[in-house]
């Protein structure tokens, strides 16, 4: 009771401010720290097409090297009718922290519906792209750390319509785009096989004569095989991407979600 009784009248605060930081045992200085962001890992990726565009991501959710969840998906259809989404032809992906995501994800959400309520029709891929562009400038001294693809159908050409961002809202429209742990794996990947780099006519000349091949829209079949050998080579050298395969494909009728099982290991 005394020792209570003496720190309810000590008038000294503990620690402040304008004072020295306390001393450890050592006679160093105790050092206090705040990081407010984690990386769960996982990747996703993007491919547009002639009709058509698909998103995908793997499905596992880490901490270091301890796995949170092996069902963590990280696409979400934005806009449509109620929490179903009934009717959405726009498809955000989201890796990197998990909540940050998440938030991202409702914020772009609620400013798509608004827009329907407010202009009566649905958003354009396009206005939307821009829309999450500020959405994440807006954050950009606290930044949603998240790296974002989004995804859509262009309404006048009706080909597919990729954006890809950095976590502060610069963003480009691409043919392909790979974000996450395994990026760095998936991109030359892509790179080569959708944006046909290094990838030259077989009938040219050799030498500095021969031609470069143009990248064009591919068919679906295609662009699912791809996506398909993309993860299923990178969960062989990525141990925070693995357990499931989430692909959305988004064309003029709407989404269709199609899963795969990756390893577990």
């Amino acid at each position: 009771m005394a020792a209570l009784s003496h720190h309810h009248l000590s008038s000294t605060a503990p620690f402040a401010f304008q004072q020295a930081p306390p001393q450890n045992h050592s006679g160093e200085p105790t050092q206090h720290a705040f990081y407010p962001y984690t990386d769960n890992g996982g990747s996703t990726l993007g491919i547009s097409g002639k009709t058509f565009t698909v998103i995908a991501g793997d499905t596992r959710s880490t901490s270091g090297y301890n796995i949170n969840t092996r069902y963590a998906p990280k696409l979400y259809p934005i806009g449509g009718q109620g929490p179903t989404h009934k009717g959405s032809k726009i498809v955000l992906s989201v890796v990197g922290f998990a909540a940050d995501g998440r938030a991202l994800q409702e914020r772009l959400d609620t400013v798509v519906k608004m827009y329907r309520y407010q202009h009566g029709c649905e958003i354009s891929v396009k206005a939307c792209a821009q829309r999450l562009s500020h959405i994440l400038y807006n954050k950009r001294f606290f930044p949603y750390y998240v790296q974002a693809i989004l995804g859509g159908i262009d309404e006048e050409t009706g080909e597919g319509a990729l954006y890809s961002y950095d976590p502060v809202g610069s963003y480009e429209r691409e043919y392909c785009r790979a974000a996450g742990a395994a990026a760095s794996l998936i991109m030359p990947f892509l790179d080569n096989q959708v944006n046909l780099k290094n990838q030259y006519e077989p009938a040219a000349v050799s030498g500095f004569d021969k031609k470069q091949l143009v990248p064009q829209p591919l068919e679906r079949p295609q662009v699912e095989e791809l996506v398909r050998d993309a993860f299923t080579s990178a969960v062989e050298r990525h141990i925070e991407v693995g357990d499931g395969l989430q692909m959305m494909f988004i064309t003029k009728e709407g989404i269709e979600e199609v899963y795969f099982p990756l390893k577990k290991d």
